[in-house]
């Protein structure tokens, strides 16, 4: 054992030697890809050493998740991941094909609310009167993916309190489930804020509410859910990183503490927030039990709802 702690250490004194891979579980565009993007770039000069991105996309976050899950634990790739990671689970059971048990959670970049916005053209000013137009049409919405915050946000919204049959309409990731809602793809977009943020401050998309508990300090016009009649949506969509189960304490504390300290820039939280991103950042062990609660909340969302994966 005194063996293994000097060799843990030695390895923890010379890391990193070599790139570090961050593999981002959604499309480039999209928060996740957004946050990732925005930290990699100041982790390269604070490691000394590259941090590159590589999306690997699909199955709303599973497919990068498997491919992290089955890397080797050595402080070389991690995985940038939503809260969808918190959610599949519950949603795919076995069909995930992953394990929360096979990560080791290193650090929560940033959260943000869910939003449900609308296309410029879609005559509505505010969510009721989105509410009443679905009740006379046929409509549909983007999300993220299935099993993604934003998807159960407006599950629960729509098929569970409006009792509506509005059509889900999943995409491979915020960007195209946005760039879906500006175009027109779908009449509505449940997306997180960042995906549409831009889109609605130049009019081509109208925010009608968010999931946060509080109106956002950019959006002030923008009510809250529980303001509009829904105190019980609440959610959250976060960005994390995660190391492969085995990764060493030392190695997961030292990119801890390395993100932690480009999140504490100022130029770096100016970047997260005007993505609409609220910078995070914790200890190790502070972001393991917030990652477990969020394993427990969502399972009792998957349940109520009675979502499926698409």
């Amino acid at each position: 054992m005194a063996l293994l702690g000097v060799n843990l250490s030695a390895i923890a004194a010379n890391y990193p030697d070599k790139p570090i891979k961050l593999v981002v579980s959604f499309p480039p565009g999209g928060p996740v890809d957004i946050a990732a993007r925005i930290v990699a770039a100041r982790l390269t000069e604070v490691l000394k050493q590259s941090v590159f991105i590589d999306n690997k996309t699909g199955a709303a976050g599973n497919v990068g998740t498997q491919q992290v899950a089955k890397s080797p634990a050595d402080g070389y790739t991690f995985l940038v991941t939503s809260s969808s990671y918190a959610v599949n689970p519950s949603l795919y059971g076995d069909k995930a094909g992953y394990s929360p048990k096979e990560f080791s959670p290193v650090i929560v970049i940033a959260t943000q609310p869910n939003v449900v916005s609308v296309n410029e053209k879609v005559a509505v000013k505010t969510l009721a009167d989105l509410k009443v137009m679905a009740t006379k049409e046929k409509m549909a919405f983007s999300s993220p993916g299935s099993g993604t915050t934003p998807h159960l946000t407006c599950e629960n919204l729509f098929h569970i309190l409006w009792k509506n049959d509005v059509t889900h309409i999943p995409y491979r990731g915020a960007g195209p489930a946005s760039v879906a809602v500006v175009g027109g793809e779908t009449p509505i977009g449940c997306t997180a804020v960042a995906g549409v943020y831009q889109f609605h401050k130049q009019g081509k998309v109208r925010i009608l509410a968010v999931s946060s508990t509080e109106r956002l300090a950019d959006l002030p016009d923008i009510p809250t859910m529980a303001e509009l009649g829904y105190p019980q949506i609440k959610d959250y969509t976060w960005v994390a990183v995660l190391a492969p189960s085995g990764t060493s304490t030392e190695i997961i504390n030292q990119v801890n503490q390395a993100i932690q300290k480009v999140i504490d820039e100022p130029e770096t939280k100016e970047k997260l927030l005007q993505a609409g991103l609220m910078p995070v950042g914790g200890a190790a062990p502070q972001t393991t039990t917030y990652i477990n609660e969020e394993l427990k909340h969502w399972s009792k969302v998957v349940v109520d709802t009675k979502a499926k994966a698409e």
